[in-house]
């Protein structure tokens, strides 16, 4: 069941725009974060750790969480239109598999958002010329980011199901980054889902922020992605047709 859904739910985005979003989006933090390193070369020593803070400083702040709403509220476009409600609730299909397998399809784009972004950060690398080898942190951090990445999922998931709005849910993770950003600096970034992925990310900082904290990161991310995948199954199974 939870494949036959994960296939309908592939269909929506075998040919959408979402994965020129996908292609273009990372490219403008990659550049902005590019020329903010060449600019601030008289107080950045140059290297790969520090083009990485300039790049995720504009990608986990400001373009990373609001991609992923992007990506959930058009997974759930479909069924606000029209009266394609009333055929996901008479459907034959168990409503953990329909949560679950949306964001399945949701994590897979991300996780190709996140190649991407390790893509261009290596590119933009030698273009400018950076010296030495890469360091193998770089990869971690990706992998943390895409692990918060299923928190952040998870919440926009649920609340683009809850607001037929396309653009609302955007909207809300592009002000949830901004947010967090003043959170993350009051050492309470473990309170936000859109925080976890700048921790995950090591957005702008060249010192590990999770040193020491790597377990308790993974648990929080964790605890998001079931909480809000719980909500969604309650809130979807309490919700009646629409007349």
């Amino acid at each position: 069941m939870l494949i036959r859904c994960m296939q309908s739910e592939n269909k929506k985005l075998k040919h959408s725009i979402l994965w020129l979003a996908c292609f273009i989006i990372p490219l403008i933090p990659a550049i902005m974060g590019t020329f903010n390193y060449l600019g601030n070369l008289a107080f950045l020593t140059p290297g790969w750790h520090n083009l990485w803070t300039q790049e995720t400083l504009f990608y986990a702040n400001f373009f990373g969480a609001p991609l992923m709403g992007l990506c959930c509220a058009y997974l759930w476009r479909l069924e606000h239109r029209n009266h394609n409600w009333n055929a996901l609730m008479t459907a034959p299909v168990p409503v953990w598999a329909t949560v679950l397998s949306k964001l399945m399809v949701a994590l897979r784009f991300f996780i190709m958002t996140q190649l991407w972004v390790g893509t261009l950060f290596l590119v933009t690398g030698k273009c400018i010329g950076v010296d030495g080898p890469v360091p193998m942190e770089i990869l971690g951090y990706l992998l943390r980011g895409t692990l918060a990445g299923a928190a952040v999922a998870t919440l926009q998931l649920f609340l683009s199901m809850v607001i037929p709005s396309f653009t609302l849910p955007v909207i809300l993770a592009f002000i949830g980054s901004v947010g967090s950003i003043y959170i993350t600096a009051k050492g309470l970034g473990f309170l936000s889902p859109y925080a976890l992925l700048m921790l995950g990310m090591n957005a702008n900082h060249a010192q590990d922020m999770l040193k020491g904290q790597l377990l308790s990161f993974l648990a929080t991310a964790a605890g998001f992605a079931l909480l809000f995948y719980l909500l969604s199954i309650a809130w979807l199974r309490k919700k009646d047709i629409r007349a």
